[in-house]
């Protein structure tokens, strides 16, 4: 099997270091570059493919919330998991709208990271529950259902919601699978259908959509 070649941006190099470490330690994952900026990412990019850039927010030059949002548009098939200390809806929400698949913070565990590099490189995405509740009060006390930014979406069928209501939870895949009792194949293609219902491109952005037309809660 082809390792996950992934390119980690962080100003600090501590950081860089520390991150470095923890994902290298899994076999199946490379460490192929650094950058401190999100230039240096973009450029990197221009040079070489990574599969999953694991990309800080808050950096000099490009933040990592414009370097997302033009690694996406021009590499769609690279994937973004964001690495961070921030927790706010002016980081968590534009971040995720510019196209990453994930969002973890720092002081998640090593194999929370190792984790999410994986999920995020499956076509996943990876969200603590924390993140995942924490996304869906942002959008709806920032846009209430029914508001300017809400967008007529269409319907899902009863399995549908029950898996987007778990999702909402930030249950992984399998998780889902074990609570309605079937496979996690079969959830994938339920999320399949939905995003090719909602036309959006990952579970992400399945709950941004559905959070914006009011169609899930916050717990």
């Amino acid at each position: 099997m082809l390792a996950i070649r992934v390119l980690i941006v962080d100003d600090d190099p501590l950081v860089r270091s520390a991150l470095s470490h923890f994902v290298s330690r899994d076999s199946e994952i490379e460490v192929v570059g650094e950058a401190e900026t999100g230039l240096e990412a973009i450029s990197f990019l221009e040079r070489d493919r990574p599969d999953v850039v694991m990309m800080d927010v808050q950096m000099p030059e490009m933040d990592g919330i414009e370097a997302t949002a033009a690694i996406t548009e021009r590499w769609p098939d690279v994937r973004i998991l964001a690495v961070t200390t921030l927790d706010g809806s002016d980081t968590v929400l534009p971040m995720l709208n510019a196209g990453a698949s994930g969002y973890l913070l720092k002081d998640s565990s090593a194999d929370d990271i190792v984790l999410g590099v994986h999920e995020v490189h499956g076509g996943a995405s990876s969200l603590s529950p924390r993140i995942a509740s924490m996304l869906i009060k942002h959008v709806r006390e920032a846009e209430p259902a029914g508001g300017r930014g809400a967008r007529a979406l269409e319907s899902l069928t009863e399995r549908e919601t029950e898996v987007l209501e778990r999702l909402a939870q930030g249950m992984s895949n399998a998780e889902i699978a074990r609570t309605l009792i079937v496979s996690e194949g079969t959830v994938k293609a339920h999320l399949g259908r939905i995003m090719s219902k909602w036309q959006v491109r990952d579970r992400v952005q399945i709950l941004v959509a559905a959070a914006h037309a009011g169609l899930v809660d916050f717990r």
